[in-house]
């Protein structure tokens, strides 16, 4: 198992390509499925995620290469049943659910398991594909649809946090599919819900009103093969935001989205990052020390739960106190205890993260708990005084490609060793 070694202290300088978005990417793999015809799907990061993705694909029967962050598909014919040994290495597999339903008018699925950040459930993808017609029963650990007859349908989405995104993406993908119209109310408007919306209607699907609260999809008879390029990742760009203002750097983020991060750049001008942007990417420097920060997470358009752990590392070395809440998943919190290990102040009110910046802190080894815990965990080694050590990246592998190759290119003392 891997591990990275951080030697702190370097100001980090220069210029880092930020990848495709992984959120984006795998539905849109997944609904490469509701086609039998290719698709040509381009700048798809390497990430441990995307390979599970292609793996779950092959074994419904779809022809999948990857090569130099090109994915090409072609699902002539593909089965109905998803595994557990397949779905339990990755939650994201549930998307899988609204092109298989249809495409073969049923399914069988393995419930995705628990989850380190928080409970997940699926029953808001269930409840929406079961008001198209796709109703279905658990048992065994599995769900079962045994027939679908998917009829357009007025469907509310929203839950106790707010909007599902891959809730969303599950009913949409399948009502392109169904008979007449199909409304989303409370509907999940992230920028990875509106590129798989265009890559759909670039298929050939009827779908207007994403990016909003309600999203229409008149049903269609066919889809067809296509090419599309996936969105950056604006987590990937905001976690290299925060390596920057932790170390006090200049970095440019080329290729990253300012548009998708509005509520993040906001933020960090208020607590005094110089942040500019244009088309070709985003520009973050600190020149002085950052103040105290006050924050909520919330579903987009508010500030990402993503972003949330990375925020705590930053603001234990700022001077002041902060308090970031986090409403979505209000026990996302397991990097606080490795945090203080490193010499952070941080206490836990309830959902809320109070953190006293501290002067400086200490390299110590320590153990990600999740795939944001250990972005987090790495920032934190960059300005730490001595060596931090970060083990399990296996969950940094998930979602950042190439971490710790990016970081060196930026002057971050970096390596990793078995």
């Amino acid at each position: 198992m891997d591990k990275l070694v951080v030697k702190g202290g370097a100001r980090l300088n220069g210029r880092v390509e930020i990848s495709g978005s992984k959120n984006s990417a795998l539905p849109i793999l997944a609904a490469t499925l509701l086609t039998p015809e290719t698709c040509v799907i381009r700048n798809v990061p390497d990430l441990s995620d995307i390979r599970f993705m292609i793996e779950i694909m092959k074994r419904l029967g779809a022809k999948v290469t990857f090569e130099n962050g090109t994915v090409t598909t072609s699902a002539e014919t593909i089965i109905s049943e998803v595994p557990y040994d397949l779905v339990r290495k990755m939650r994201a597999s549930i998307c899988f659910l609204g092109p298989i339903i249809a495409r073969c008018g049923t399914a069988t699925f393995s419930e995705p398991g628990g989850c380190s950040i928080g409970d997940r459930p699926i029953d808001l993808h269930l409840k929406g594909l079961a008001e198209l017609g796709a109703a279905s029963h658990s048992e065994g650990g599995n769900v079962y649809i045994p027939k679908a007859n998917l009829v357009g349908k007025e469907i509310f989405l929203g839950g106790k946090s707010g909007s599902t995104v891959l809730g969303t993406d599950n009913v949409m993908m399948a009502a392109t599919r169904a008979k007449g119209l199909t409304i989303i109310e409370s509907a999940a408007c992230e920028p990875e819900v509106r590129d798989l919306a265009n890559f759909l209607n670039k298929m050939g699907a009827k779908i207007v009103g994403h990016g909003t609260r309600r999203i229409e999809i008149e049903g269609v008879d066919a889809l067809h093969g296509v090419e599309h390029t996936v969105i950056p990742d604006r987590i990937e760009a905001g976690t290299f935001m925060v390596s920057a203002l932790i170390t006090q750097g200049d970095v440019f983020l080329a290729g990253a989205d300012a548009s998708h991060l509005v509520n993040v750049i906001d933020r960090m001008k208020s607590c005094g990052a110089q942040i500019t942007s244009d088309a070709k990417g985003i520009q973050v420097s600190a020149t002085r020390k950052l103040s105290s920060i006050d924050l909520v997470t919330e579903t987009y358009p508010g500030f990402p739960t993503d972003m949330q752990a990375q925020l705590c590392a930053l603001m234990s070395v700022t001077p002041g106190i902060s308090a970031i809440t986090e409403k979505i998943y209000p026990n996302r919190f397991m990097h606080l205890a490795e945090l203080r290990r490193m010499g952070a102040r941080v206490e836990l009110e309830g959902a809320t993260a109070i953190l006293h910046g501290v002067d400086h802190l200490s390299g110590a080894p320590v153990m990600a708990s999740d795939l944001r815990a250990s972005a987090a965990l790495v920032l934190a080694g960059l300005i730490a005084r001595g060596t931090t050590e970060v083990n399990r990246v296996y969950h940094i592998d998930r979602g950042y490609e190439h971490i710790d190759q990016k970081l060196r290119g930026l002057g971050a003392e970096i390596e990793r060793v078995r």
